[in-house]
């Protein structure tokens, strides 16, 4: 999926993308709260991206993160509430710690067998992107692939699936950074 974000974005604007993947399969969102490891480890990734580029004399125009979670946040109930306060608290403290403007958001799917189980963790996301202009909702595919057949399992896709997300978020990133 980054690849294809990447590549997709850089086709639209013109200019190179680098992504730096911090990616933790099967994580709560708990998980990623400021001063866990896992957001730890993703603020010095991309405080080390920057601060290589920098030096390397690149021109950074844009910083972002790119954010696609809260399956396993469906699969243990989380109440909506608490997920969507985390990840609001998530979302705004890694673009505060690693000097990201932006976040673009990539709304999660549906698990195979259960099509309704992820509905309160996607309409917490759906509600964050509405209230917040530094949050945008950049694909809503996921969702769509059970019906298609494009999950391998109940819970992840076939790569064609992760291909033609990262793409058109890597568009709508792209249209949203040229208007």
């Amino acid at each position: 999926m980054v690849s294809s974000f990447v590549n997709a974005c850089t086709a639209q604007t013109g200019v190179p993308v680098v992504g730096v993947s911090c990616a933790k399969g099967g994580s709560a969102i708990a998980k990623w709260l400021p001063g866990t490891p896992y957001y730890q480890d993703a603020v010095r990734r991309a405080r080390k991206a920057h601060a290589f580029l920098q030096a390397n004399g690149y021109t950074i125009r844009h910083s972002a993160m790119v954010w696609c979670q809260g399956c396993t946040d469906g699969d243990l109930h989380t109440p909506k509430d608490v997920y969507k306060a985390d990840t609001e608290r998530v979302l705004h403290s890694f673009m505060q710690d690693a000097g990201a403007q932006t976040c673009f958001l990539i709304q999660i799917g549906n698990q195979r067998d259960e099509l309704e189980l992820y509905l309160p963790m996607q309409q917490a996301q759906e509600e964050l992107a509405a209230a917040c202009d530094d949050i945008v909702m950049v694909s809503r595919r996921f969702k769509t692939f059970a019906a298609k057949g494009l999950m391998k399992d109940r819970f992840h896709y076939l790569q064609p699936a992760y291909n033609a997300v990262g793409t058109e978020a890597g568009r709508n990133a792209a249209a949203y950074w040229n208007r």
